[in-house]
């Protein structure tokens, strides 16, 4: 099975590279000498490597010198003398007509810097003055051209600095409002567990009156006078005052109702 075909590129690997130069110039060097045995041919051959050492093969006896100088002589004899002289004659033609038109431009760029005007006459100045102002409306022109470039360029910009501080100031405020949201629940909760407390603690003292009073009640019995017991001691508005026909028993059910809530009770309720 014969190989397949080989494409021919450089190779990358640098060892791959130098095995493979190394056998194609031996081969490369035995076909020249194979062909200049086999068909009496002259054959000079020279290769030089990447790096530039020269390996070469001569078949001719008199040398590497004689084969390339009977190169070069039938080389530069096959060119025909008339031909040769004629494309020089053209060439420097040429090269007059280019010298020519660089002095005229290094002339004119002179003029143009203000140099070398002394000997022109008006409509020379007035030329030169029309060409001047016509590459002053061109420079101008491109001037504002590129201004007006940059100001669109700034506007853009701006327009997309104010976009960026409109996102980031609605951000802040959504995050401000999201805050203070959050202080206003957690001081709602605090205010309402407050109240509970002071609730609570309102019923503490409650119960706890209401204890004493009737630990003083028991301790201390009122005495009952016609079916009606007396205020405590220590009440003297009720102890300076005297009877009245028609309002006792209204007073009596008033300082009962009293005495109840406070934590005293009437004989004939016990």
């Amino acid at each position: 099975m014969g190989r397949g075909k080989v494409e021919l590129k450089r190779i990358e690997n640098k060892i791959n590279r130098q095995v493979t130069f190394a056998k194609r110039r031996n081969g490369l060097l035995k076909k020249a000498y194979e062909l200049s045995v086999l068909c009496d041919a002259e054959i000079a051959l020279l290769i030089f490597s990447n790096r530039g050492k020269l390996y070469e093969f001569c078949s001719s006896p008199s040398g590497m010198t004689k084969t390339i100088e009977k190169y070069r002589k039938h080389n530069y004899a096959s060119m025909d003398p008339n031909q040769s002289a004629k494309d020089l004659q053209e060439k420097y033609q040429d090269y007059l007509k280019l010298k020519s038109r660089v002095e005229v431009l290094q002339h004119s760029q002179r003029h143009l810097l203000g140099e070398e005007i002394a000997g022109m006459g008006l409509n020379e100045l007035e030329q030169l003055e029309h060409q001047v102002d016509a590459s002053l409306k061109q420079i101008r022109s491109r001037k504002a051209r590129s201004m007006l470039d940059q100001l669109s360029d700034l506007k853009t910009k701006e327009e997309m600095l104010l976009e960026t501080n409109r996102d980031l100031r609605r951000k802040l405020e959504e995050s401000d409002a999201a805050l203070t949201q959050s202080m206003w629940g957690a001081s709602s909760a605090g205010e309402h567990s407050h109240q509970q407390q002071q609730q609570y603690h309102q019923q503490q003292q409650q119960n706890h009156q209401q204890q004493q009073g009737m630990c003083s009640y028991q301790a201390n019995p009122p005495s009952q006078e016609d079916g009606f017991f007396r205020p405590l001691q220590g009440n003297v508005a009720l102890q300076m005052s005297h009877y009245t026909p028609g309002v006792t028993n209204t007073t009596n059910s008033a300082t009962t109702s009293q005495n109840v809530i406070s934590g005293f009770f009437p004989g004939w309720m016990l």
